[in-house]
C-alpha cells in the first residue's frame, strides 16, 4: 500500500524560472521519446513512465482510495502503451496520458460503486482529537472540485512545480496557478472546519 505524504517542498507554490525553462526544453525530448515508443522501443516507453508516473499517481490519488492507486497507475501505462500509435501529436503526450488517468479513475469509481460502498471515510469523532495528518489532508483534498484536487495532489503529494504540472498535463501555467491558489484556499477552509468540529 502506498503511504500518502505531503512533499516537503509543498508550501512554496510558485516555481522559479529555471523550472519553467526546463519544462519547455523537455517538450521536444518528449516528442522524440513518444516517436521511439511508437516503434516499439521499450526503453523510450520506460523513460516516459519515469517522467510521467508521478503525474498519473497524483491524478489517481486525487480520485480513488490510495490503496488502489499503484495498480491503477500500471493500468494507465498499459493502456497508453497499447494506444500510443493513435496519439496524433507526440508533444501532447502528457495531456493525453492525463486524460487516460482521469478516465481510468472514473471507471474505477463506477465499478466500485456498482459492487460495494466506499468505506474510506475517516471517523474523526472516535479519537476525539483534531489530528491533522497526511491521511486527513488527502481525504479532505479528495472532496474538492476536480480541477483543484488534481492540481493540488500533483503539487502537495507528488512535489511537482507549477511549470511541471502545466507541461505534464497540458494546462496553461496561468490555469495551474489559479487552481493551486483557489484549491489551497478551499483546502485550508475545509481543514479548519474539520478541526473546529472535532474540538
Amino acid at each position: 500500500m502506498t503511504t500518502a505524504a505531503l512533499h516537503p517542498d509543498a508550501l512554496p507554490l510558485m516555481a522559479d524560472g529555471r523550472a519553467l525553462r526546463e519544462a519547455a526544453e523537455s517538450v521536444d525530448e518528449i516528442g522524440r521519446l513518444v516517436e521511439a515508443a511508437r516503434t516499439g522501443d521499450r526503453d523510450a516507453f520506460a523513460e516516459l513512465y519515469g517522467r510521467y508516473s508521478r503525474m498519473v499517481h497524483g491524478i489517481l490519488i486525487a480520485r480513488v482510495p490510495r490503496g488502489d492507486v499503484d495498480d491503477l497507475v500500471q493500468d494507465v501505462f498499459l493502456q497508453a502503451m497499447r494506444q500510443i500509435r493513435g496519439l496524433r501529436e507526440p508533444t501532447a503526450f502528457g495531456g493525453w496520458l492525463a486524460a487516460i488517468a482521469r478516465n481510468r479513475g472514473v471507471d474505477y469509481l463506477r465499478q466500485v460503486r456498482a459492487t460495494e460502498p466506499l468505506d474510506d471515510t475517516p471517523d474523526v469523532s472516535t479519537d476525539g482529537a483534531a489530528r491533522l495528518d497526511a491521511q486527513t489532508v488527502l481525504r479532505t483534498l479528495q472532496t474538492l472540485p476536480d480541477a483543484y484536487r488534481e492540481t493540488l495532489a500533483l503539487r502537495l503529494i507528488e512535489g511537482m512545480t507549477g511549470p511541471e504540472i502545466a507541461a505534464a498535463t497540458g494546462l496553461t501555467p496561468a490555469s495551474v496557478r489559479v487552481n493551486l491558489h483557489r484549491g489551497m484556499k478551499q483546502l485550508r477552509e475545509r481543514l479548519e472546519g474539520r478541526s473546529a468540529r472535532v474540538r
